[in-house]
């Protein structure tokens, strides 16, 4: 059913260029990683409630959501590199304006939203090279992949709670003033990257035409484009509620920091998803991350049921794992199973479908958390996931996808 990854000798994963994207990815993930909590207390530490918090996270999503598509083609046109670069310009920009608000006073809900769909617009542009500069940068997807999500959670470990820290020091300005500098860094290094020239584009090929033929790539695979459709529902009913509803409930019944602490429990159970998916490659890559994927409905159940402090940490630490495993096989399937000359755009169709629905969840969690308690939404969203994941094993595409044959 499965094998272990081989001696960390067999391939050779720390080359130049993977170094040089593993430092851009773990800098600015880092500085992602302090975000969620800023948001979260900045917006209602202004007097905005959660509701202000959901309206600027689905400020930033809206765009990426609406953008996206055309991320992939400007990526397999321009190359994902350029694209990257480029996004990460426009980070640096958004983020030390609102650090700048911040720093100088009481920043206007309009301003935080505004630089925050502006965020997210860039993000549309970078996020579909994220994946696909993996092949080209490492000999191993998976353990690259592994590598990465690693990163991420190191991120989400310390992030969380150093964005606390600095809070509770200086304010949230200062997490901003830091989140500006990472995206920096990683404009830095994806600039020194040594490449080999990618395959030229085709002339003459109109934007509908790209789009048509990375929708037809994307529907052509039952696995992927019925996982999409599940995580749709997945994204606005158990994603969405989780920051703008679980940063009240625990931030008023236990303090803002212990939500820090939360959240770096997220990181810590991530580290160990990674590490598994280092070593452990499943031959039905998709039906071992959608049975680990159960772990992760205990996030929203934790906050639903009132758990103290050592199980929120705990049930995180598992919904951690769980979600990192998952990440690991579902990139490594797509990096190996798609061409790679409509790879971005596949990525594209892909992260729009994954993430096109969490914009309406965020705007709508505060408001219907008014009617019926956030504890419901929550609880609600729990069940969801369960759904999700059974849903996902009864599909016969997803449930039988067969790891890459020449993969290490």
């Amino acid at each position: 059913m499965a094998t272990l990854a081989p001696p960390i000798g067999h391939t050779r994963l720390w080359t130049r260029n993977f170094g040089l994207y593993f430092v851009a990815r773990s800098v600015a993930l880092l500085g992602d990683g302090m975000l969620p909590v800023a948001v979260a207390l900045a917006v209602r530490g202004a007097g905005y409630g959660a509701s202000g918090v959901g309206y600027v996270l689905a400020a930033w999503m809206t765009p990426l959501v609406l953008l996206i598509l055309f991320g992939g083609v400007f990526a397999d046109r321009f190359t994902p590199r350029r694209m990257m670069i480029g996004a990460d310009v426009v980070r640096v920009g958004t983020q030390a304006v609102v650090a700048a608000a911040l720093l100088s006073g009481r920043p206007s809900l309009g301003l935080m939203i505004a630089m925050s769909a502006l965020a997210g617009a860039a993000t549309a542009m970078f996020e579909p090279g994220v994946k696909s500069m993996v092949p080209r940068v490492s000999e191993d997807a998976q353990r690259a992949n592994a590598t990465l999500r690693v990163a991420d959670a190191v991120a989400q470990l310390a992030g969380p709670a150093l964005s606390a820290t600095l809070i509770a020091a200086v304010g949230a300005g200062m997490v901003y003033v830091v989140n500006a500098g990472t995206f920096a860094v990683s404009a830095v290094c994806l600039l020194a990257l040594r490449l080999a020239p990618a395959p030229p584009p085709e002339q003459a090929v109109g934007m509908l035409r790209n789009l048509r033929e990375g929708w037809r790539e994307f529907r052509s695979r039952t696995w992927m484009w019925t996982t999409i459709v599940i995580f749709m529902a997945r994204g606005m009913l158990v994603f969405a509620p989780v920051y703008p509803l679980g940063s009240g409930l625990v931030t008023d019944r236990l303090g803002e920091q212990a939500y820090g602490w939360v959240l770096s429990a997220l990181g810590g159970g991530t580290i160990l998803g990674g590490l598994i998916a280092m070593r452990y490659r499943p031959r039905r890559p998709l039906a071992a991350g959608s049975v680990a994927l159960f772990g992760f409905a205990l996030i929203p159940l934790s906050y639903a049921v009132h758990a103290p402090l050592a199980g929120l940490i705990a049930l995180h630490v598992l919904g951690g794992a769980a979600w990192a495993f998952w990440s690991v096989v579902w990139s490594t399937s797509v990096q190996t199973q798609v061409p790679p000359d409509v790879l971005n755009r596949v990525i594209a169709y892909e992260v729009a479908g994954s993430v096109g629905c969490i914009p309406i969840g965020q705007a709508l969690a505060g408001p219907v958390a008014g009617l019926v308690g956030a504890e419901a939404v929550l609880g609600f969203g729990a069940v969801v996931g369960v759904a999700c994941c059974v849903a996902q094993l009864a599909v016969p595409a997803i449930r039988n996808l067969r790891r890459v044959a020449d993969q290490p």
